[in-house]
């Protein structure tokens, strides 16, 4: 489902400056990679203190719209602030700031809160939109510091990395490229006029949207690549820097195996290995090969790297995944360009991110539609499409809410003549019994699956139906009813992949101010903006008996899910929310659904590659696979929430301490005593690696 903008929206944040003069509007279009227009952002200067803005955002049936209004201080900061709105889900927005006599105030659905304010500090509301960066912009030039206090805490950066000068008629424009900081788990990236009033020029977000000054959206393309070309050269320093080389043959002892296939967990035992492949598993005690480096496991978990199975990927949040133990990831839906790009950097080692399994996406035309992948009308090019990603080495493609109907069962039949699997959302004015009947071997999400039993022929499910109806109906639903037990006996029968991400859906129970439940026990973690964006709910939900309609109907998402395992029916666990941590919560919820820790970890290792087409090579630990392993510090067979304390990731060739991983985005360590890497001893040296 992708909510990527919101989730952006929320953890952005940034704060407020001054410089102005009176009377200035700037329009702003947002557009989707393939040239869609999806939005705007209007900022208006009512008076040198007051500045409005206007935004709105629309793609694949949903988005948010703010009004803001900020009142500025001397400094650039906020007097004064008051957003309304409606979220990505269509929730209501209404926040407000105010500093009066000393003392700062705030109050939103999700939060309030008070401090004394120290001049200089900058507010960050929970939701709000890029006027908000435009006026951090402008408060950091008047200040003359490259670095703002924040409220409630943190503190932002500001990084120039390159300069641009365009031409437009008698019309010039010098913007800078600025990296901000501080907030969220990765960077922002800003295109920002110079001189002594700068302002908010571009916008970019790689592979996704791109926002421009109204008028100029002809340099998008050359703003595009300095920009990639700028975050290259970063993300390869990290790669060089938080990744290190496996050399020789190295030995992990006295780990206990977890065998993917059957779910058991071996007695303490030696692990021998090269930077391909696995050389050799024997008991503990026995050291029949000459190892260069050992690692001491200490009797604790080894486990074969952990698979997400329904991600969009990219080249940021690629590292989110490597910190947490997942080492492949199938991507659903994505630019092309840009996923071709991170698989050929992943490839050269210059970015850190796991295995890219490409699915291809197909969406049909509309008013609806997703901008990812290849827009199509008819079966011709749903067939042409198909063929690309064929040819570039993608084994299943994706159909999304807009695909035509009429064409589902012979686009199918000619994916599956080629030997590619098919799955996706059901496409609208469809149910996924007669998605499966058509050829789909794959359905995603849980609300996809149960919409089967609660769609009429004229329910349109590219609106927020597809959200608010599972929220509403599923809690009443009998799952002992002839009509569902048929289905899920289809299910069965033609053997239909099942990917719930029931973490993702989560959001349908949410209220503001109540912590997300699949992230409360990372929240300590997680630095204050990402912690406070756990709180935000997007669903409207207007009264507790509505609330209480919604949580049942979630508990009920995942009570199905544990009878289709049970069932027979395969599951893949995947996400579609915060990469890499957003899978152990996946996890955590299949055993809430009656899944034992070590049936949810075959999930998500042995089954997953098995499905995904890679069970030769991954999703088990034998001698002859890939060196491919992650070291929990605990025992996730027992206890799924210790599959959060991953010690150690060897993949590809390299090893990735995790800690390190997540100090670099600001995550507090899972791990207290991690790991280190001991260079065995020749004549005369003794040494150890950290």
């Amino acid at each position: 489902m992708k909510v990527r903008w919101s989730f952006l929206l929320t953890i952005i944040g940034a704060c407020c400056a001054m410089h102005a003069f009176a009377f200035e509007t700037i329009k702003y279009i947002i557009l989707m990679e393939n040239g869609v227009q999806a939005g705007y952002q209007i900022i208006e200067r009512k008076n040198p203190s007051t500045v409005h803005t206007s935004f709105d955002f629309k793609e694949n049936g949903r988005g948010p719209t703010y009004q803001e209004v900020f009142q500025l201080d001397s400094l650039g900061g906020f007097k004064a602030f008051s957003i309304k709105g409606t979220s990505e889900m269509g929730s209501n927005i209404k926040e407000q700031f105010q500093v009066k006599n000393g003392l700062a105030n705030w109050h939103s659905e999700a939060e309030s809160g008070s401090q004394a304010f120290v001049p200089g500090q900058v507010y960050i509301p929970m939701n709000s939109s890029w006027g908000l960066n435009a006026l951090l912009i402008e408060a950091l030039k008047k200040r003359s510091t490259n670095t703002l206090p924040l409220l409630p805490s943190g503190r932002l950066k500001v990084e120039t990395l390159a300069k641009v000068s365009l031409k437009k008629g008698r019309h010039r424009k010098n913007v800078d490229l600025l990296m901000q900081t501080g907030l969220g788990l990765s960077p922002q990236f800003l295109w920002v006029t110079t001189g002594p009033q700068p302002r908010l020029f571009a916008v970019i977000l790689p592979g996704y949207s791109l926002m421009i000054q109204e008028g100029w959206q002809e340099y998008l393309t050359e703003l595009n690549q300095k920009q990639n070309d700028a975050e290259k050269k970063i993300l390869k320093i990290r790669a060089q820097t938080l990744q290190r080389n496996i050399e020789g043959i190295v030995m992990i002892k006295n780990a206990k195996i977890f065998q993917s296939d059957t779910a058991t967990i071996s007695e303490p035992s030696n692990i021998y290995f090269n930077k391909d492949y696995i050389l050799g598993i024997y008991p503990k005690g026995v050291t029949p090969l000459q190892a260069s480096f050992e690692i001491d496991a200490k009797e604790r978990v080894l486990l074969p790297g952990l698979f997400d199975m329904h991600t969009h990927i990219n080249r940021w949040s690629a590292s989110f995944s490597m910190a947490t133990g997942v080492t492949s990831v199938r991507d659903m839906g994505n630019s092309n360009r840009e996923l071709q790009t991170m698989i050929s950097e992943v490839n050269s080692g210059d970015l850190i991110s796991p295995r890219i399994i490409a699915a291809g996406f197909i969406e049909g035309k509309s008013d609806y539609a997703s901008n990812d992948g290849i827009l199509i009308e008819t079966l011709e090019q749903a067939q042409k499409a198909v063929d690309w990603y064929k040819s570039n080495g993608y084994r299943h493609i994706k159909l999304y809410n807009s695909f035509p109907k009429e064409i589902v069962q012979d686009t199918t039949a000619y994916a599956h003549q080629l030997g590619l699997s098919v799955g996706g959302h059901v496409p609208a004015f469809m149910t996924a019994q007669e998605a499966v009947e058509q050829g789909f071997n794959e359905i995603n999400h849980i609300n996809q699956l149960l919409l089967t039993f609660l769609v009429t022929p004229q329910t349109d499910t590219r609106t927020l139906d597809r959200f608010y109806l599972p929220a509403q109906k599923v809690a009443d639903l009998d799952f002992e009813s002839k009509e569902v037990q048929d289905f899920i006996h289809l299910l069965v029968e033609k053997k239909v992949v099942v990917d719930p991400t029931l973490t993702a859906f989560e959001f349908i129970q949410q209220q503001d101010g109540e912590m997300s439940k699949a992230y409360e026990s990372i929240a300590p973690h997680m630095p204050p903006d990402i912690q406070r964006s756990f709180k935000v709910g997007s669903m409207l939900i207007a009264d507790e008996a509505t609330a209480q309609v919604y949580r049942k109907s979630y508990l009920k998402m995942i009570e199905f899910t544990g009878l289709l395992y049970r069932s027979g029916v395969p599951i893949v666990a995947g996400t579609d929310a915060l990469p890499g941590f957003s899978l152990h919560s996946e996890l955590s919820l299949y055993v809430q659904a009656g899944l034992t820790p070590s049936q949810a970890l075959k999930v998500a290792s042995f089954d997953a590659a098995k499905i995904a087409g890679v069970d030769q090579e991954l999703g088990t630990l034998r001698s002859g696979k890939l060196a491919d392993m992650i070291l929990i510090d605990g025992d996730p067979t027992q206890n799924i929430e210790d599959i959060r304390k991953v010690d150690l990731v060897i993949t590809k060739g390299k090893y990735i301490f995790p800690n390190e991983l997540n100090e670099s985005i600001g995550v507090k360590a899972f791990v207290s005593k991690p790991s280190s890497i001991k260079k065995l001893p020749h004549p005369g040296l003794h040494t150890f690696l950290n």
